[in-house]
């Protein structure tokens, strides 16, 4: 009897393409792009499109998923992402909450963990977390040396009730300490609060000079708008987490003139030529305008496109010592990350070390306000 091989070297076939190949580089990503912070989770999306799909002759896959901006979603993602998809590294998240959550995953997995949250950890998750926004201490610190040189002497907080909310929070208590400013009023509210007005009032009442609104994306928008349809006329500043095109669309007229520091990818070509981060903000915001179309750029996208700049020289480290797939691998780019050294992006300069896992340079933020629904340097 003659037997008929064709049938079965195609399913061989099946099996070795449907396989994945022991080579590939896996990055498991997560952002948040439904939910309260979609907003901003679909900005840092974008740059993933324009990451490379091969590194050093080997493969690069990016698994993406949605943590809904639920932190417990993102526990769930991130499990996903080093038991069944076998990661060689987790990636994303631009909420505070979620990436608190995933830093336990990266220490039980011994898988680095690259934010794009400013997420602060205990030592106990320190060696496997890293990030790349700077610390909310820092953005915050340039808007209260604004506020020192305009001769503001006490300022309003209206933020979040969530972690991001508390960071703002302890960052601005710290930085007008420093500088002698008194904080008038303390005021809290929910992302999805559907108002604010009692808030306001309250914050109103303390005739601050100034007022700080301590939220992110949209939401943020809220306290800025009430307090202008309240009357207040005074400065009001803004975290750097505002600063996409939603919240411009969102608040409209309303907040016009409102100030903030952010990175210098989205006032690229108003930046003087001696700025180390003008050239590649300049070439993000083409690449991303040949992607998306006219005005796609954001902080957001920035500080995903600049995480890859920094995983890239982790990654080529890694290949030199250790096959994509294996526990060596992932130790490897761990150690790579930590090794990070004046790596020039959109958003910042960033240089890391055991001690230091964001490694911002403080002076890459630049201050700008909202004029005419576009953001306009400042200085």
């Amino acid at each position: 009897m003659k037997l008929n091989w064709k049938p079965l070297a195609a399913a061989a076939t099946l099996v070795v393409s449907a396989a994945p190949a022991l080579a590939d580089i896996n990055v498991g990503v997560i952002f948040s792009l439904t939910g309260p912070a979609a907003s901003l989770g679909k900005e840092t999306r974008k740059a993933i499109d324009l990451m490379p799909n091969a590194l050093g002759g080997e493969k690069i896959n990016y698994i993406v998923l949605d943590d809904a901006t639920d932190p417990s979603q993102a526990v769930k993602n991130a499990r996903k992402l080093v038991l069944e998809d076998k990661v060689d590294v987790l990636f994303g998240v631009n909420a505070i909450p979620s990436a608190l959550s995933i830093a336990p995953v990266a220490v039980e997995s011994k898988t680095a963990f690259l934010a794009q949250a400013p997420v602060v950890v205990g030592p106990d998750l320190h060696r496997y977390t890293f990030r790349i926004e700077p610390l909310a201490e820092v953005m915050v610190g340039r808007v209260v040396s604004d506020m020192k040189e305009r001769g503001i002497k006490n300022v309003g907080f209206i933020g979040f009730t969530d972690a991001w909310g508390e960071l703002l929070l302890k960052a601005l208590t710290k930085t007008t300490e420093s500088e002698g400013i008194k904080i008038t009023s303390i005021e809290r509210y929910g992302r999805t609060d559907p108002s604010v007005m009692g808030q306001v009032m309250k914050t109103i009442s303390a005739k601050p000079d100034a007022v700080f609104v301590g939220g992110s994306g949209t939401p943020a928008a809220l306290p800025h708008i009430t307090l202008r349809e309240r009357g207040y006329a005074g400065p009001i500043y803004h975290s750097h987490a505002v600063a996409n095109k939603d919240f411009l669309r969102v608040g409209g007229k309303a907040i016009e003139g409102a100030r903030l520091a952010i990175a210098p990818v989205l006032v690229a070509e108003q930046l003087p030529d001696s700025q180390p981060n003008k050239a590649a903000g300049l070439a993000l915001d083409k690449a991303l305008t040949a992607k998306f179309g006219p005005d796609s750029r954001s902080s957001f996208a920035g500080a995903s496109w600049d995480g890859w700049l920094v995983l890239e020289g982790a990654l080529k480290a890694a290949l030199a010592t250790a096959k994509p797939g294996t526990p060596e691998f992932r130790e490897a780019v761990r150690n790579g990350l930590e090794k990070t050294s004046k790596v020039v992006g959109a958003n910042g300069t960033y240089t890391m070390s055991a001690e230091d896992h964001g490694g911002y340079d403080p002076k890459s933020a630049v201050l700008v306000d909202v004029v005419d629904g576009k953001w306009k340097l400042t200085k």
